[in-house]
């Protein structure tokens, strides 16, 4: 497929569902080979793929737990054996912490969010870069989150993990920058995905909320942020218009709560 990223191989963490779905379709829509990866939900990982090809567009599904460093090396093999390369990586995969006080934290809830959100981009970033440094660009784009902007309460496994993956994000662009290597970071808002559910559960303490789409009317612009508004944005920072930007963090919220 022709397009402004035709040639390139994108690889997108978590990316078969919500924002990662939004990211791997937009990217391929654009004329990249996406690998989508996903760790539990084949079948949502394979409808992306089917979606993709169906548009005119090339990728592939693959499964890893990119907190296991041994199953990172493993699927970015894969990748590179298949496609020949990486020279763009997306760490988007997430998950939500339970809204609880640092008092009431569970241990091993800590541990899960931090390294889901912190050490497995660190371990994606480490076996991408051989392949990327081979290359004339290489894009590396983290999905965080606004959280890291507030510090709100009861959620300090959340904060801390994107805390910790913005650092690694800042830490990598000048690293990685004498090697052409663009990295930089989109802080979302409130995303109308399962897992923003999940985290506007946490954030209202409203167990019963379902749609986020209730929102509409208190958000900016009078509607809850989508997927493709991420998407979008993480396609300006691998397309040429940024060709002279890496070490930035732009926020998706719409400018804040209204």
């Amino acid at each position: 497929m022709a397009g402004q990223l035709a040639g390139r191989v994108a690889l997108v963490s978590g990316g078969g569902r919500g924002i990662g779905r939004g990211i791997s379709e937009l990217l391929a829509a654009h004329g990249a080979t996406v690998a989508v990866n996903y760790r539990r939900d084949a079948e949502a990982a394979d409808a992306t793929v089917q979606s993709i090809e169906a548009a005119g567009g090339s990728a592939r599904a693959y499964s890893a737990s990119v907190d296991d460093a041994d199953a990172v090396r493993t699927m970015v093999d894969h990748v590179v054996a298949d496609f020949g390369f990486v020279d763009i990586l997306v760490c988007n995969a997430g998950i939500a912490s339970k809204g609880r006080p640092v008092s009431d934290t569970d241990p091993a809830e800590l541990l899960n969010v931090v390294t889901t959100h912190a050490i497995a981009p660190h371990h994606l970033a480490r076996c991408v870069l051989p392949s990327m440094r081979t290359r004339d660009r290489g894009d590396i784009v983290m999905i965080s989150s606004v959280a890291t902007s507030h510090m709100g309460p009861n959620g300090a496994p959340y904060n801390m993990g994107k805390a910790a993956m913005e650092a690694l994000a800042f830490t990598l662009a000048k690293e990685e920058r004498p090697h052409g290597i663009h990295v930089n970071v989109v802080a979302p808002g409130l995303v109308e995905t399962d897992m923003g559910v999940r985290l506007a559960r946490a954030m209202t303490g409203n167990r019963e909320l379902e749609d986020l789409r209730a929102l509409d009317a208190g958000s900016p612009f009078g509607r809850v942020c989508q997927p493709l508004d991420v998407a979008n944005v993480v396609l300006w920072l691998c397309s040429e218009g940024a060709s002279y930007v890496t070490g930035q963090r732009i926020e998706c919220d719409g400018g804040g709560p209204r």
